[in-house]
C-alpha cells in the first residue's frame, strides 16, 4: 500500500507521521529538550531505546533472577537473567542460567536499552547487544544467521542465508563470533549491498569497543540514530512514495543517510516550504488531539471506547444508534467488523501495550465470530510491534497482548488532574509548551519581520525560560525580529496566544 512519511521538526520536538491513503497510520514523537526544571511536566519523551551503555551492577537479586544496573539515569535499569546469558561462560545447550553466574555486584557491564523507562519502571536492558543497519542487524555476541519472519519466500531465504554465510567466511571486517539477523529490507538486495551494510556495522562495533575502553562508568557509548535517520532506516520501504520534511537541516540529514545506505530513496525526499504547516495540510493535528480522547467514532455511527488501567486496557464496542434493517445479529456483526478494523490502528497510534481486553457486541453465529477475529488479526498484522490474540470467550471478550515499547500517548502527553471537571487528565507542561512553540513557528512564518509576543500561563513561561540561553537563542530563529514571553496569571495551563508585539 502506497504510503507517505511526513517529518515535522520544531524547536520542541520531532514528529514523524506515516500516512496511507490520506489517513494517519502511525505517529512517533521525540522531544528534543530537557524535561526537569522543577515543574510537573511528566516524562520528556527522550528515546533511550537502542542506546548501548556501560553501567555498574548495583544489586543482584537471585529471587527475581535479575540485576539492577546503574546507568546514570533517574532509575536503575533492569537486567533479567535471560538477557544476561551471554555474560556467563556456559555451553550453548544449557537453559537460562542463574543471574549470579552472569553478573556480580560492582561489575561494569555493557548493556543495551531494549525498552524505554515506563511509568515508575527503569529501562529494560540486555547484555546481548545488537546494531541495526538498513539491511541486517548485527549481534556481536551470538553467532549464526536468522531471518525476519516477514521474509516468507523459501528461495529468497536460502539466497540471503547463503550470502550472509559467505560474507562471514570471507570478509575480515566481520567481527569474530558475530551473528546476523536479515531484515525485510534485504529482500532482493545484492550481495554487494549486504556486504557494505555489514562492513559499516563492523566499523561501528569497533568504535563502540574503543569508547568502552576509554569510558568512565556509567556512560553511553552508542546513541541510536536521530529520529530522522532512524525513520529512513526503519520506515522507508518499496511502498514509500515520498518523504516530506519541513526543516532544511533535517532534510539534509535524511539525504545524507540515503546517499550512504539507500541511494534509490534520494528522489523521494522533499522539503516542505509552506505556506501552511505540514501537519495541517493532512489534518494530522486534529487526529493527534483525537488520540487523547477515549472515544473513537465508527463509520456506521457506533464507536469504540479505549480506557487504560494499571493492569490492562479495555476496549468497549458500542453500536450507538445504528440498526441494521435485517436484524440484531447483522447490526452487531457490522459494528464489530468496523471496530476490529479500527482497533489495530488505534493501538499503534496511541502506543498502547500490555494486556488488552476487547468487549465486542455479542454474536451468535460462529462464522460471524470467525469473521471478526480475522479482521482483527489483519488489523494488527500491519504492526511492527509483536501482538498475540486469543479466541473470543463465551462472553464476547477477546484478550490480546501487545509488547510495551514506550509510554502510551495519553501518559506521555497528559497527567492525572483533580480539578479538571471530571475528565481525569490534563496536558502536561511539556505538551503545552511544545504546542506553544509550534504556534510561534507558524506565526513567524506568517508574519516575517514582525516582533512576536507569546502569552501563556506562568508555569509554561517558567518552563520555557528554564531551558537555558542556547535554547532561547535557537527559538528566536523563528522570529528573528524579536520574541518575548509574557506570563498571564489568569490563563489556565492549556491556554496561550501569540501575536505581534506592539
Amino acid at each position: 500500500m502506497a504510503s507517505e512519511i511526513l517529518i515535522n521538526v520544531s524547536p520542541a520536538e520531532t514528529r514523524i507521521a506515516f500516512v496511507e491513503q490520506a489517513r494517519l497510520s502511525e505517529i512517533f514523537f521525540e522531544r528534543t529538550f530537557a524535561d526537569d526544571v522543577g515543574q510537573r511536566s511528566g516524562r520528556s519523551g527522550h528515546r533511550l531505546l537502542g542506546n548501548i551503555m556501560l553501567g555498574r551492577v548495583q544489586r543482584v537479586l537471585p529471587g527475581m533472577q535479575a540485576a539492577f544496573v546503574d546507568l546514570g539515569l533517574e532509575r536503575a535499569g533492569f537486567l533479567a537473567a535471560r538477557e544476561a546469558r551471554c555474560l556467563a561462560d556456559l555451553p550453548s545447550f544449557m537453559d537460562q542460567p542463574c543471574i549470579t553466574k552472569c553478573v556480580r555486584e560492582g561489575d561494569a557491564v555493557l548493556v543495551q536499552v531494549i525498552k524505554d523507562p515506563i511509568s515508575e519502571k527503569g529501562a529494560r536492558l540486555s547484555a546481548n547487544v545488537t546494531l541495526a543497519g538498513r539491511l541486517v542487524v548485527m549481534v556481536p555476541n551470538q553467532s549464526g544467521v536468522a531471518l525476519s519472519r516477514r521474509i516468507e519466500d523459501e528461495g529468497e531465504r536460502r539466497r540471503l542465508t547463503g550470502i550472509i554465510n559467505g560474507i562471514i567466511a570471507s570478509d575480515p571486517r566481520v567481527p569474530t563470533g558475530a551473528g546476523f539477523i536479515v531484515r525485510t529490507a534485504a529482500l532482493m538486495a545484492t550481495q554487494d549491498d549486504i556486504a557494505a551494510d555489514i562492513a559499516r556495522l563492523g566499523e561501528e562495533w569497533q568504535s563502540i569497543l574503543g569508547r568502552k575502553r576509554m569510558a568512565k562508568v556509567p556512560a553511553t557509548v552508542y546513541h541510536d540514530l536521530d529520529p530522522v535517520e532512524r525513520t529512513m532506516r526503519d520506515g522507508v520501504d518499496e511502498d514509500t512514495i515520498r518523504i516530506v520534511v519541513d526543516d532544511a537541516d533535517a532534510a539534509a540529514r535524511a539525504r545524507a543517510y540515503a546517499e550512504r545506505t539507500m541511494p534509490h530513496a534520494l528522489s523521494k525526499i522533499q522539503v516542505h516550504n509552506g505556506p501552511g504547516a505540514i501537519f495541517d495540510e493532512y489534518n494530522i493535528e486534529a487526529e493527534i488531539e483525537a488520540l487523547l480522547q477515549p472515544r473513537v467514532r465508527l463509520p456506521s455511527g457506533g464507536w469504540i471506547t479505549l480506557e487504560g488501567t494499571e493492569a490492562l486496557t479495555s476496549v468497549d464496542v458500542n453500536s450507538g444508534s445504528y440498526t441494521e434493517a435485517t436484524g440484531l445479529e447483522e447490526t452487531s456483526l457490522r459494528t464489530n467488523l468496523e471496530a476490529a478494523a479500527e482497533i489495530g490502528r488505534q493501538l499503534r497510534l496511541r502506543g498502547i501495550g500490555g494486556l488488552i481486553v476487547i468487549d465486542f457486541i455479542h454474536l451468535n453465529e460462529p462464522e460471524h465470530i470467525a469473521q471478526v477475529l480475522t479482521v482483527l488479526a489483519d488489523s494488527v498484522s500491519r504492526d511492527r510491534t509483536p501482538t498475540q490474540i486469543l479466541p473470543m470467550s463465551a462472553f464476547g471478550l477477546v484478550e490480546m497482548t501487545r509488547k510495551r515499547v514506550r509510554e502510551p500517548l495519553a501518559k506521555l502527553f497528559t497527567e492525572h488532574c483533580d480539578p479538571c471537571q471530571g475528565h481525569g487528565r490534563l496536558k502536561t507542561v511539556v505538551t503545552v509548551a511544545a504546542e506553544l512553540l509550534r504556534r510561534i513557528q507558524r506565526e513567524g512564518r506568517a508574519r516575517p519581520g514582525a516582533r512576536l509576543v507569546a502569552y501563556a500561563a506562568p508555569e509554561i513561561v517558567r518552563w520555557i525560560e528554564g531551558q537555558g540561553g542556547e535554547f532561547m537563542q535557537h527559538l528566536r530563529k523563528y522570529a528573528p525580529a524579536g520574541l518575548r514571553f509574557e506570563a498571564r496569571p489568569a490563563f489556565r495551563r492549556p491556554q496561550f496566544d501569540v501575536g505581534a508585539d506592539t
